[in-house]
C-alpha cells in the first residue's frame, strides 16, 4: 500500500466535497453538480479505502459496488448501504441529456450523506491514521533539511 496514493484518493474527495458545499451556497443552485460532486467524493473515499487495504479499485463509478467490495473488508461499511444507494443515482449519468429531476431535499440528502459516510469508523480511522502518519514523516523531512 501506498499511503501516499490513499492520501490523494482523499484530498480529492475532500476537494468534490467542499465543492458541493460551496455550490450548495450559491444563489442560483445547480442541484445535478452538487449531487454529483456529492457521488464523486464518496467514490474516491471508497476507492482510497480500497487502495489502503491493497484492493485496485475497479474503473467504475458504480458507488454500490465499491461499497460491496468495503464491506468484505469491514461490515461497518453496511451501515451506508442506504447512502450509496441513493449518491450512486447522481453519478455520470446524472451529466448528460435527459436527466433526473432533483429537489432540494436531494441536495441536503447528498450532503449530509457524505458527512456521514466520510465518519463511519473505518474511513475516520485510516484518515486520522494518515494524518498523524504525514504529521510524522513532515517532521522527518524538516529536520533532515536543518
Amino acid at each position: 500500500m501506498n499511503s501516499k496514493d490513499v492520501i490523494e484518493w482523499f484530498i480529492i474527495a475532500d476537494e468534490d466535497f467542499d465543492s458541493a458545499k460551496i455550490l450548495n451556497e450559491a444563489a442560483h443552485k445547480h442541484k445535478e453538480i452538487i449531487c454529483y460532486h456529492c457521488a464523486q467524493s464518496i467514490e474516491k473515499y471508497l476507492k482510497g479505502y480500497l487502495t489502503y487495504n491493497d484492493i485496485i479499485p475497479k474503473k467504475t463509478h458504480n458507488i454500490i459496488l465499491l461499497n460491496e467490495t468495503c464491506i468484505e473488508i469491514d461490515h461497518a461499511f453496511e451501515q451506508m448501504r442506504n447512502e450509496c444507494g441513493l449518491l450512486n443515482k447522481f453519478t455520470n449519468d446524472i451529466r448528460y441529456p435527459y436527466r433526473i429531476e432533483i429537489k432540494e431535499e436531494d441536495v441536503l440528502y447528498a450532503l449530509n450523506a457524505v458527512e456521514r459516510i466520510r465518519n463511519i469508523e473505518p474511513l475516520l480511522n485510516l484518515r486520522n491514521f494518515l494524518i498523524r502518519e504525514h504529521e510524522i514523516q513532515d517532521d522527518g523531512k524538516e529536520h533532515t533539511n536543518e
